[in-house]
């Protein structure tokens, strides 16, 4: 039967945005942000491809986003992401005013809860994790096995 949650769908679109990173070499996280119940910014990890240390999924989502809606503010968005964003991405999210995070795997290393018990996202946001997180995490199982051999 198919899953009609749309908190699963959405991850399930993360998660090939998430391959494609694996696919290119890339620490395989993707995110989609969702609006209106469509699809408005996607991106994976391009940190290696672009030598930009800042070019994490979420971010790249976050601009893809802005520039389909043409403002900076996404207030009515939800934000997927395969794993717990860091403290970098947290505050850009927290920026952008998106009301919504969902996020699979989360990050015991570098994750934004590692770093601080408030909240950087915006006052309004309310937080979902651990949606498809078994297949997030061992995107990213697979990947670090991959660099280890």
């Amino acid at each position: 039967m198919l899953d009609t949650n749309p908190d699963v769908y959405f991850m399930g679109q993360a998660l090939i945005e998430a391959r494609k990173a694996m696919d290119e070499d890339e620490i395989p996280i993707g995110a989609v942000v969702v609006a209106g119940g469509r699809i408005i910014g996607r991106g994976h990890n391009m940190t290696e491809r672009l030598n930009d240390v800042t070019a994490h999924a979420e971010m790249i989502a976050l601009t893809a986003a802005a520039n389909s809606t043409d403002g900076k503010y996404l207030t009515d968005a939800t934000l997927y992401v395969t794993v717990e964003p860091c403290l970098m991405c947290a505050g850009a999210i927290g920026w952008s005013q998106i009301r919504r995070i969902v996020y699979g795997a989360g990050d015991s290393k570098r994750g934004y809860t590692t770093f601080t018990n408030r909240t950087p996202f915006h006052p309004k946001a309310t937080v979902t994790p651990g949606v498809l997180a078994e297949e997030a995490a061992a995107l990213m199982r697979t990947f670090f096995a991959s660099k280890r051999r």
